[in-house]
C-alpha cells in the first residue's frame, strides 16, 4: 500500500485528514491512482490500479511505471517524453493501448501531474489512469457507421441525396446528384438548391415553399420539372424533410430527388394502350354484331336476287320488264356491297391471299383509280425500289385503295393531289410498345395522302367505326374506312391515320412482308355460263334461299338433291346415290357441322367436290382469316352466272385432282401394300393445324393399326418428338408460325432416321427429296400407298 508519512512531522488535524484522503484513494476502483518517483518508479497503489492493470501492490511497487507500455512505446521513449512534458508543464495528458499483467491491452485515457513542495522542489507525480476501451469501442463503432453510411450515400446513383443548411443552401453532394443533375461537388457545394427549379418556379417562389412546407409540416414531397446542369429539364420526385440535432435544435434539410421520366413515359404509353385497347374491343365487338347481321341480311338478298334472276329468265324479250328487274338486281347489288364491307369491317371476309408485288399492282390500277375520282385531281404513284412482296387478297386492296381515294376526293372537294405511294418499313420495338396492335417487324407500306381539309383528332380517333361519316347524308354509308381497318387487321397488318386540319391527311397500311415469290396473277376472262347434267346436293336451311339454288341448278341443266340440314345430308350421301358435288352452307343448325359434312362425304365418295356457301364464315372454314387450304367458297348473295361459273370450276378442279391422283397411284402389283392393315404398325406424329382433317385422319391411322401422336403446330409437334420416338412425320405444308417443311428439317435434326410425309392439296407443291407427298383429300388407300413407299 502507499508509505506512511511520519506523524511528526503533520499536526493531529493533518494527519487526520490525510488519512483520509489516503482511505478515499485506495477505495477508488474505476481509476487507477498511484504515486511516481522522478524517475517513474511506482511509490503507490489503490484498488482501481490493481483491479484493471492487474498487479497487486507487492508485484509492481519499487517497479517503472514504463512496463505498462507497448514495447515499440516503450522503445519510442513514450514513458520518459511523458513525465518530462508533466515536470516541464506541470501536466500530461494522453490515449493509448496500455498492457496489463496478463499481456491483454486495454485503451487508456491517462493523466500525470508533477508533485512539487513549498519551495518548488519536484518530487514526484500523480498518475491517473482510466480503462475507457468500451467508450474507444463505441466511438470507433460510430466513426464506422457514420463511414459507412457516408459510403452508402455516396454510393447511391439513381437518387440524388444531399443536404441544405437552413437557408437552402447545398453542404454535401452525392454520386447520384451529379449524375442526374449533371454537377460536380465543387461546382454546386454553397450555392442555392433553387438553382435546379424552373424558371417559371423560380419566379412563382417554388423552393421556398418547399423548404418552408417541410420545416412547418415535418415533410415535403412533390413531383414536378428540374433542370440540370445543360439546361435539359427531367421530372423529378422529391422528398425535404427537416434534420435536428440531438438536443433539437434545427439544424438543416435533407433532399433526396429521382428522375422519374422514364416511368412517367412509361405511364402515359400504357395508357395510351390502355386507350387503344379499349377502342380495340369496341370495334370487335361491333364487328361481330354486324358480321351476324350480315349473315341473314345476305340470305334474304339471295332469295331476292335468285328470284330476279329466274324471273328474268321466264319473262324473255319484255323490255320494261327486263328494265326494272335491272334495276331491281342493281339495288342487290348495293345491298351485297354494304353487307361485305360490314364483313370486312368485322374481320369475317373471307380472304384469299396471293404473294404481290404491290408496286406492280399499283401501276395497273392507277388507270382505274384516275377514274373513279376525276380529272380534275392531280394522281401520283410512286413505288420505292426494291419493295418487298405483301400476302395480300388482291380484291379486297383494291376495294381498300379505291375507297381511301374516294374519300380523299370528297376531302378535296373535287380539286387537289392524290398521292399513292408504297414502300418498305420497319415498325420498331418502340414503336410496337406505343401501339397494342403491332408486332414488330417487317412491312410494306402502302400510304394514301389528300391535300384536303384534314381531319381533328377527334374525328380522326373515331374514323374507323362503322357508319361514322362527316359527309352530308346521303353521301355515303360511313363504311369505307370501317372496311380498310377491317381488311388490314384481318390481314395481320396495321393502319395508321396522320391529318391536320387544313393541311391534309394521309392514310398508312402497313402490311407484313412475306419471303415467299411473287404468285402469278391470271387475269380473270369473262365466261358464257354453261351449266351440266351432274348430279348436286344441296345443303341450305333457309328453305326459301334452298328452293331458289335448286331451282336456278335445275334451270342450269343439273340433277339436283336437297336437304334442310348436315345430317339429312349425309344420310342421302350414306344410301349410296353417286354425287358429284356437295353444295353446302356453312352455318347450319343440328349436331352436325357442315365441315363434318364435308369430311364424311369424301370419306363416302372419295371423288365427290365440295362447294361451300355463306353470308358469314365464322371460323368454320376461315382460320387466320384466310379460307383452309383446298376450301371453295361462293359468298352470299350470288348471281346465276357466278353460281354456274363456280360450279363449273369446282367439278373441273376436282375432275383435275382424281385424274392426277390415278396417275400417281400406281399398279396393283407394284411394291405398294394393298390393303391397310398389310403394314406393319408404325407410330405415326400427325401435324394438322385443322381439327377436322386431323381428327379424321387419327381415325384412319389408328383404324390401319399404327400408334399415332397428333399436334396442330410446330413447336407441340417438336416436343412430341423430343419425348418420342417416331417411325413417320405426316405434316401439312401450311401451318401456323412454322411451316410443314420447317418441322420436317427439325424433326430430322432430333431424330435423323424419322420418315417424313407431306400432306398437300397444292397441285403445284413438289415433295422434297427423300420424303413422299399425299395429296389432299386423301383416303385409307391413299394413306396406304403413301406409307408404301417408305417401307
Amino acid at each position: 500500500m502507499s508509505e506512511a508519512i511520519p506523524p511528526s512531522s503533520l499536526n493531529d488535524l493533518q494527519f487526520v485528514e490525510l488519512q483520509r484522503f489516503r482511505l478515499l484513494v485506495e477505495a477508488i476502483s474505476d481509476y487507477a491512482i498511484y504515486m511516481l518517483g522522478i524517475d517513474g518508479t511506482v511509490i503507490s497503489w489503490n484498488e482501481g490500479a490493481r483491479r484493471f492493470k492487474g498487479y497487486e501492490p507487492y508485484e509492481i511497487i519499487g517497479k517503472n511505471f514504463s512496463r505498462f507500455y507497448a514495447l515499440e512505446d516503450q522503445s519510442a521513449g513514450l514513458p520518459q517524453r511523458a513525465l518530462h512534458q508533466a515536470e516541464t508543464t506541470g501536466k500530461f495528458e494522453g490515449e493509448g493501448w496500455r498492457y496489463r499483467k496478463d499481456g491483454t491491452r486495454f485503451w487508456a485515457t491517462v493523466v500525470i501531474d508533477s508533485i512539487r513542495d513549498r519551495e518548488g522542489k519536484l518530487l514526484g507525480f500523480a498518475k491517473i489512469t482510466r480503462d475507457i476501451t468500451e467508450r474507444k469501442e463505441a466511438a470507433e463503432a460510430l466513426r464506422l457507421s457514420e463511414q459507412q453510411f457516408r459510403f452508402l450515400v455516396q454510393g447511391v446513383t439513381d437518387y440524388a441525396i444531399y443536404m441544405l443548411d437552413q437557408n437552402g443552401i447545398i453542404s454535401n453532394w452525392n454520386a447520384g446528384a451529379a449524375r442526374i443533375k449533371g454537377y460536380e461537388r465543387s461546382e454546386v457545394v454553397g450555392t442555392h438548391f433553387s438553382r435546379f427549379y424552373t424558371a417559371e418556379d423560380q419566379k412563382d417562389g417554388r423552393p421556398a415553399y418547399a423548404l418552408a412546407s417541410a420545416l412547418a409540416t415535418g415533410h415535403f414531397e412533390q413531383e414536378g420539372f428540374r433542370v440540370r446542369k445543360d439546361g435539359t429539364q427531367f421530372m423529378a420526385h422529391v422528398v425535404i424533410d427537416p434534420i435536428y440535432d440531438d438536443l433539437g435544435n434545427f439544424i438543416g434539410f435533407a433532399k433526396v430527388t429521382r428522375d422519374i421520366s422514364e416511368k412517367v413515359e412509361a405511364a402515359a404509353a400504357l395508357r395510351k394502350t390502355e386507350i387503344a385497347l379499349q377502342q380495340s374491343r369496341k370495334l370487335e365487338t361491333i364487328g361481330k354484331l354486324t358480321g351476324g347481321i350480315a349473315h341473314d341480311f345476305n340470305n334474304l338478298l339471295q332469295v331476292i336476287s335468285g328470284n330476279l334472276h329466274l324471273l328474268s329468265k321466264e319473262l324473255g324479250d319484255n323490255d320494261g320488264a327486263q328494265n326494272r328487274i335491272a334495276r331491281a338486281l342493281t339495288g342487290v347489288s348495293r345491298g351485297a356491297k354494304l353487307s361485305n364491307q360490314l364483313l370486312a369491317f368485322g374481320r369475317r371476309q373471307p380472304l384469299e391471299p396471293k404473294v404481290v408485288n404491290l408496286g406492280k399492282f399499283l401501276n395497273n390500277f392507277q388507270d382505274m383509280v384516275a377514274r373513279t375520282i376525276g380529272e380534275s385531281i392531280e394522281t401520283e404513284v410512286m413505288a420505292s425500289a426494291g419493295l418487298w412482296n405483301a400476302m395480300v387478297d388482291l380484291v379486297q386492296i383494291e376495294n381498300a385503295v379505291l375507297n381511301l381515294a374516294i374519300n380523299a376526293r370528297d376531302a378535296m372537294d373535287g380539286v387537289g393531289k392524290l398521292t399513292i405511294e408504297v414502300g418498305n418499313a420497319f415498325l420498331d420495338d418502340d414503336y410496337a410498345r406505343n401501339h397494342s396492335d403491332v408486332v414488330a417487324g417487317q412491312y410494306v407500306m402502302l400510304a394514301v395522302t389528300d391535300t384536303g381539309s384534314g381531319m381533328t383528332p377527334e374525328i380522326a380517333a373515331q374514323a374507323f367505326e362503322p357508319f361514322f361519316s362527316t359527309k352530308p347524308e346521303g353521301k355515303g354509308t360511313g363504311l369505307g374506312l370501317s372496311m380498310v381497318y377491317g381488311f388490314v387487321k384481318q390481314s395481320g397488318g396495321h393502319i395508321k391515320i396522320y391529318s391536320e386540319v387544313g393541311e391534309g391527311t394521309a392514310i398508312k397500311l402497313y402490311l407484313p412482308r412475306t419471303f415467299e415469290v411473287e404468285d402469278f396473277i391470271e387475269v380473270e376472262q369473262e365466261h358464257v355460263v354453261i351449266g351440266g347434267s351432274e348430279t348436286i346436293l344441296v345443303a341450305e336451311d333457309d328453305e326459301q334461299v334452298r328452293g331458289i339454288v335448286v331451282d336456278m341448278l335445275k334451270e342450269l341443266g343439273y340433277q339436283v338433291l336437297k336437304a334442310p340440314d348436315a345430317q339429312s345430308a349425309f344420310s342421302i350421301i350414306e344410301s349410296g346415290i353417286k354425287i358429284d358435288m356437295l353444295f353446302t352452307d356453312v352455318v347450319m343448325p343440328g349436331s352436325m357441322r357442315s365441315p363434318d359434312l364435308a369430311r364424311k362425304a369424301r370419306e363416302r365418295q372419295p371423288n365427290i367436290a365440295v362447294l361451300f356457301t355463306s353470308g358469314y364464315t365464322q371460323n368454320a372454314i376461315v382460320h387466320g382469316g384466310r379460307l383452309d387450304p383446298g376450301v371453295e367458297l361462293l359468298n352470299k348473295p350470288y348471281t346465276r352466272e357466278a353460281l354456274a361459273r363456280k360450279v363449273r370450276d369446282v367439278l373441273a378442279n376436282q375432275k383435275h385432282k382424281t385424274i392426277a391422283a390415278l396417275k400417281e397411284s400406281p399398279p396393283a402389283s407394284g411394291p405398294l401394300f394393298a390393303n391397310a392393315t398389310s403394314h406393319p404398325s408404325l407410330t405415326i406424329l400427325l401435324v394438322e393445324d385443322d381439327e377436322f382433317i386431323r381428327q379424321n385422319t387419327v381415325e384412319l391411322l389408328q383404324h390401319m393399326g399404327h400408334q399415332v401422336f397428333q399436334a396442330g403446330e410446330g413447336k407441340a409437334a417438336l416436343d412430341i418428338i423430343g419425348k418420342e420416338f417416331v417411325d413417320v412425320l405426316i405434316t401439312d405444308i401450311n401451318l401456323p408460325n412454322m411451316s410443314g417443311t420447317a418441322i420436317a428439317s427439325a424433326a430430322r435434326h432430333i431424330r435423323p432416321n424419322i420418315q417424313v410425309i407431306y400432306a398437300s392439296g397444292d397441285i403445284n407443291f413438289p415433295a422434297p427429296p427423300s420424303s413422299v407427298l399425299l395429296r389432299k383429300p386423301y383416303d385409307e388407300a391413299a394413306i396406304a400407298a403413301a406409307l408404301g413407299r417408305l417401307y
